[in-house]
């Protein structure tokens, strides 16, 4: 019986898009860390996770895109669903950021159609939308691919099928390009 040591976690997901955007397969785990806004510790322990599920390959260093690209279209909104909450004040993902907001007319006026996640210092206006994981907002305000790529993940997560549809388009585009693993 496997230890529940290895069932993914948000940060899994979270550490395996930060890589997709730094698209340099020398990385390092403090560097990473620190602009993940987590521990050495949680990175090395997520590393061993996505290694025993084979989205990184033996070494750690090598992402299984495709794998990955699956798991995010099949798996990702069954495993870390999300529901809309309350209109607050945050930053946009999902559909009302980049690059799906230059794809998609929304009313500007009616929040209920645009999603957030809440931030003190965010400036737009949306239905609250908890993030993959406590510290995505800070990390992807510091890392514009990063925040592409995790707000495309929220449309996946929370959206219509239109919209969801476009995300996983673009999220193939970026993840796998013309090949595969």
């Amino acid at each position: 019986m496997q230890h529940n040591r290895y069932h993914m976690k948000p940060q899994d997901v979270l550490l395996l898009l930060k890589l997709i955007a730094l698209d340099d397969p020398s990385w390092q785990q403090v560097p990473v860390a620190k602009a993940l806004h987590m521990s050495q510790g949680e990175i090395s322990q997520s590393a061993s996770r996505l290694k025993f599920a084979r989205l990184l390959d033996g070494s750690g260093k090598q992402i299984m895109r495709q794998t990955f690209m699956d798991f995010i279209q099949f798996g990702l909104a069954v495993v870390f669903p999300v529901q809309p909450g309350p209109v607050v004040r945050g930053l946009p993902t999902a559909h009302a950021a980049a690059p799906l907001s230059a794809l998609i007319q929304s009313s500007g006026s009616n929040y209920s159609e645009l999603f957030v996640w809440p931030h003190p210092f965010g400036e737009a206006k949306g239905q609250a939308i908890q993030p993959l994981y406590r510290s995505v907002p800070e990390a992807a305000l510091s890392d514009p691919e990063l925040y592409a790529l995790l707000a495309l993940c929220d449309a996946v997560r929370a959206c219509r099928t239109r919209e969801k549809s476009l995300a996983l388009g673009e999220l193939q585009r970026r993840i796998v390009g013309d090949g595969g693993d």
